[in-house]
């Protein structure tokens, strides 16, 4: 108690501190703990503890004599800024597959135990990294584990099963969510303080960006994500396509191509900027990597003229050229592209023979867009026009495949426009976030179709939210 002694404070405004850290005790509990008349569980103590220190650091910085200049202090050996610096000076050398050690290394100097878990890439499980062995590799299902909660809720969670506590921390890069972090400690009382938390979620969060620049760099870091190996045109296609989920202050957007180790001709692009946000899905004639490789040129026509800063207009030109050119003999791309101005919420868009996008407002599909229309990229540009929607705030956009539509379960019933808008209404309803509407719409997909799909399935999502 010699420290509350020192810290200049009535027992009401140390209530008030300690109140304000997530301290549970009224303040007659604290009154009795103080006079040695009661007892309170260790992490209420250390709560306490914690407000009175924070006071003694005020009252210790205001006697402190000042110098004539900031003196900056050196390499930290310990706390939250040594675990960054650790990571961030061995990532820049290190080899992809040497990553999750490194963030072990960053977890000790905040005095924690780590290990990463990535998502995989049907996003139903996920994987332990740093793991010799294939076959001995640890999965987390994401539906059903606290590990899969995080990662759903991209909130941290805590456990103490079996005695053994530990946080889990979601990672993400920007809002694409990569897997989470298993934070061990030794006790714990350590699973709730705050300070811990928050240094977990730094630690989180710059492995996410460090994630997301190295593992292009090897194979290491990839292989453990997949279940199964890869079709060619599979391959072909993820390398095109841009991080699953983005925001910004005003847009978010999150897209799921499935069956995701055997597609060919679905992918999904956008891009985001203050004054507009650009999105499209594709989905290309045929199977395999023939229509792969159509996918790509797609994808590289509508980016080159984009990127140029030309309209929607000239962009659906632009994709007929090269759809026409390099795959001549009425070989075509249905799609949609548009563009969204962000301060209005004007969208612009135009739709070559694909199933028309859905506007979701107040929770419920309004209206499906079926401005713009035309036949699909590559057969004729002759008639093409645009198609406009004035969003309002709170809108989503949902832009899909027939994959999605047309899955059949066993006795021939097809998923449909009506099941698809009566999820996405669900979903919303329940204030799921675009990425784990996507992520669920997809399992759903494949549910349906007894896990084996006939023909790709694609979605993107969009949520405009004024500035």
């Amino acid at each position: 108690m010699a420290g509350y002694a020192h810290a200049d404070l009535s027992l009401e405004q140390l209530w008030v501190r300690y109140f304000a850290l997530g301290g549970t005790a009224d303040l007659m509990e604290v009154d009795a703990y103080l006079s040695g008349l009661a007892t309170l569980p260790d992490d209420q103590h250390d709560l306490l503890a914690h407000a009175v220190n924070e006071r003694l650091d005020e009252l210790l910085a205001r006697h402190r004599v000042p110098y004539t200049h900031t003196l900056r202090t050196g390499r930290p050996s310990t706390g939250p800024l040594a675990a960054v610096v650790t990571l961030l000076e061995a990532a820049g050398t290190a080899p992809p597959e040497r990553l999750p050690a490194l963030v072990g290394d960053a977890g000790r100097a905040l005095g924690v135990d780590v290990t990463v878990h990535r998502i995989d890439h049907e996003q139903r499980c996920l994987v332990r990294l740093g793991h010799a062995g294939a076959a001995g590799r640890r999965r987390l299902d994401v539906g059903s584990t606290m590990a899969g909660r995080a990662f759903r809720t991209s909130q941290v969670v805590s456990s103490d099963r079996d005695g053994r506590p530990r946080l889990w921390v979601p990672v993400v890069d920007g809002a694409d969510r990569l897997g989470v972090l298993e934070v061990r400690v030794e006790d714990a009382a350590a699973l709730y303080d705050p300070a811990l938390r928050d240094q977990c979620r730094w630690l989180a969060s710059l492995l996410g960006h460090v994630l997301a620049s190295v593992e292009v760099y090897g194979d290491g870091l990839e292989r453990p994500r997949r279940i199964r190996p890869m079709s060619p045109s599979a391959e072909l296609v993820w390398q095109q396509l841009p991080p699953l989920t983005a925001a910004t202050e005003s847009f978010v957007l999150a897209g799921r191509l499935e069956p995701s180790y055997d597609i060919g001709g679905d992918a999904f692009d956008y891009a985001l900027s203050e004054q507009a946000v650009s999105l499209a899905i594709f989905d290309a004639v045929g199977h395999g990597m023939h229509a792969g490789l159509m996918t790509a040129a797609t994808l590289a026509g509508y980016r080159s003229a984009r990127r140029d800063g030309r309209s929607v207009f000239d962009q659906a030109g632009a994709i007929d050229e090269v759809v026409a050119r390099q795959f001549p003999g009425s070989q075509f791309v249905t799609g949609v592209i548009g563009e969204v101005e962000v301060g209005s919420g004007r969208l612009r868009y135009v739709n070559a023979g694909h199933p028309p996008p859905l506007l979701l407002r107040d929770g419920r599909v309004v209206k499906q867009l079926e401005g713009g229309r035309r036949v699909p990229f590559g057969l004729d540009s002759r008639g093409l026009v645009v198609g406009e929607e004035m969003l309002q705030p709170g809108d989503w956009l949902a832009l899909y495949t027939d994959g999605i539509t047309e899955a059949r379960d066993a006795h021939g019933t097809w998923f449909g426009e009506q099941r698809l808008a009566e999820f996405l209404t669900r979903a919303i309803g329940a204030g799921q976030p675009p990425a784990e509407t996507v992520r669920r719409l997809t399992a759903a997909v494949l549910d349906h179709q007894g896990g084996l799909l006939q023909d790709d399935a694609s979605v993107l999502l969009a949520r405009w939210k004024q500035p």
